[in-house]
Order: C-alpha cells, then sequence, then structure tokens
C-alpha cells in the first residue's frame, strides 16, 4: 500500500510537467531556391556561344541568359555606345534587358569603357577570342592595308572593331584620318560593303563572312601579323565575388563554360545550332566564319597589356588622361579562374 500510495504524487508531478511545457517548435521552413544565375551578352555575337552551351547543361532554372552586356550589371546607360551609330541596331545600345546581371560578357573596350563609372567591374575569364579581319573590294583598288587609305571603311564606333581598324591602319604608317569612316552597326556595315556604299569594312564575324561571300571573286580580306585581335570576357562586380554564395555559384557555371569552351574547338554543330536560333543568322555562315575565333576559357597572358593598349585609344578619343597599368590590373581577378580549376 505505501508504495501505491508514493506513486500518485509522482505521476501528479509529470503530468503537471507536461501541462507546463511549452508547444513544440513547428519545423523550418525550407529555403526558398536562389533566383537563377543571369548571365548576359549580346545576341548577335557567336563569341557567347561556350556561354550559351554551358546554360542548357546545368541543372534547369540555376541559369538564364539574355542579350546585354557589361552595363547590365548595374542596369546602367550606355549611350556613347549607341550615339552615333546608323544602320539596324543588332548590337543595340545596353542595356538591352532589364534587370541586373551576374555575370556579363563583352569585349575589353566595354569593360574599360563602363569601369570609368563603376570601377567594381572584374573580369573573371576570357571565352573568346575574336581574330578580326578587313573585307574589302578589290575593284575599288585595294589589295592592301596601304591601300585603305582615302577609302570608306565601315566599323562601330567605339568597340573592339574600332580597335582592330585604327591597329591594321597603323601597321601601313595610315591613321583614322587617312580613310572616310562609317560608324554602323556590323549587319549594316556588311550591307553597306555589299551594296558598294563603303570599299571596306572592319567587324566581328559572321557579317564579316557574309560580306566576303556575297562579294565573291572581288572580295579580299586580309590581317596583318599580329594585329590587335578581339578578347571577349565574362564579367562580374566585385560585391558578388566577395558574397560566398554568390561566388561559388559563378564558379560552378564558369566550369560549365570551360566544358563549352572544349566543345567550341573538338564539336561545335550543337553550339552552332545555338547560335543561330539566338542570331537569326544562318548555321552555314556561322560555321564557315568559326575558324576566325578561339575558345580559351582563361586569361591570357597578355590581357593587361592588351587592356592598356586600348585605354590609350578610348582615353584619346575621350580626351581625358588614361589609367595606370597598376589602376587597370585591378579589373581583372585571377581568382576566380583559380577555383574553377581547382576542382
Amino acid at each position: 500500500m505505501r508504495k501505491a500510495f508514493l506513486f500518485v504524487p509522482v505521476v501528479a508531478l509529470a503530468l503537471a510537467a507536461c501541462a507546463a511545457a511549452p508547444p513544440a517548435e513547428p519545423p523550418p521552413a525550407p529555403a526558398a531556391p536562389a533566383a537563377p544565375l543571369a548571365v548576359v551578352g549580346h545576341s548577335s555575337v557567336l563569341e557567347f556561344g561556350p556561354v550559351l552551351l554551358a546554360s542548357t547543361t546545368v541543372p534547369p532554372g540555376t541559369v538564364v541568359t539574355a542579350s546585354g552586356g557589361v552595363p547590365n550589371l548595374w542596369n546602367a546607360t550606355d549611350s556613347q555606345l549607341s550615339g552615333g551609330v546608323s544602320g539596324r541596331a543588332a548590337s543595340g545600345s545596353a542595356p538591352v534587358t532589364s534587370g541586373i546581371a551576374d555575370l556579363a560578357g563583352n569585349a575589353g573596350t566595354q569593360t574599360l569603357r563602363m569601369s570609368l563609372e563603376h570601377p567594381d567591374v572584374r573580369v573573371v575569364m576570357t571565352v573568346t577570342e575574336g581574330l578580326y579581319r578587313i573585307v574589302a573590294r578589290k575593284s575599288a583598288g585595294i589589295g592592301s592595308v596601304a591601300d585603305l587609305a582615302g577609302k570608306r571603311v565601315a566599323t562601330f564606333a567605339n568597340t573592339s572593331a574600332a580597335v582592330f581598324l585604327n591597329d591594321v591602319l597603323t601597321s601601313a604608317g595610315l591613321s583614322d584620318a587617312d580613310v572616310t569612316i562609317s560608324s554602323l552597326t556590323a549587319p549594316a556595315g556588311a550591307d553597306a560593303l555589299i551594296n558598294g556604299e563603303v570599299d571596306a569594312i572592319s567587324i566581328w564575324e559572321p557579317d564579316a563572312e557574309r560580306a566576303a561571300q556575297a562579294l565573291g571573286e572581288d572580295a579580299v580580306s586580309f590581317r596583318p601579323d599580329d594585329s590587335y585581335r578581339e578578347i571577349y570576357s565574362l564579367n562580374a562586380k566585385e560585391g558578388d565575388l566577395a558574397d560566398p554564395a554568390k561566388r561559388a555559384r559563378i564558379v560552378e557555371f564558369l566550369r560549365a563554360v570551360t566544358d563549352g569552351c572544349r566543345a567550341a574547338e573538338e564539336d561545335p554543330a550543337r553550339m552552332q545550332e545555338l547560335l543561330a536560333e539566338r542570331t537569326g543568322q544562318d548555321r552555314t555562315l556561322i560555321a564557315d566564319s568559326w575558324h576566325h575565333h578561339r575558345f580559351p576559357c582563361a586569361l591570357p597572358d597578355d590581357l593587361l597589356d592588351v587592356l592598356v593598349a586600348e585605354e590609350q585609344w578610348l582615353a584619346d578619343k575621350d580626351g581625358r588622361t588614361p589609367r595606370g597599368r597598376d589602376e587597370l590590373a585591378g579589373l581583372i581577378d585571377p581568382s576566380v579562374l583559380e577555383e574553377v580549376r581547382a576542382q
């Protein structure tokens, strides 16, 4: 009887404790999925190919691509690029799409121009090198660079194509003042050459190839040895690269882009199909102009040298003092590529 008597208060205390205990916390809600990584590159250029292919190989919903360029990193305006350029704006003035990009593809000239107001931009990987060329009419009396003197030449002002033209002219002891330059978009420049409105063009592919094929036997193309080449890179913002979560996603995607560069060199058929859909250019034309590109997915050893030369050219155009080598070096972040390769 004594044991039973003692048991009653123990049970009562246990029941009281249960009644006083707070209710159990509900399980935490699952974390919302991260917004897709936004990656932009102008819809008219072939240089974006490895990035475009990579976006189809990553898990669905993790990456989206759109037309645009470096200004989209801040949704900034770029009136200088479009100002004074005639013809249908296949490359357009940026930003082409609204919203903030996480990665943006562009040639170094545009990175330099935008970095004047946005010094937090960082070059993280060179995807493609464009091997530009002059395409001209033989019937205009052009067979060499020297023959460009006094001729009408179309290029896209304030871009890498205009830098290339200046480099080619300099190689023959000429300058921009020795030719009559029309600032046209790539498609409009090719059309102008085909229609006889200009005598030569300095523009990227595949419009250079389109013009050459249309001129047939009357076409002449040349690219002097050691000429300037377009360095088309992916750019990010310094703040995004300092965010561990965002940086990890960028690094992971760049690994897929590296695979895209290998495909561009070894088996480009699928990439060319995607580019034909995106650019509206004929797939055969894209394939014919493919050899005018290299796909390193690296940071070239001479990247800083090229940026220094482009900065001098841009500063001369703008009437300002060029930035020094050390300041320009700060625009390149090699640590991202080191992580990409450390997988």
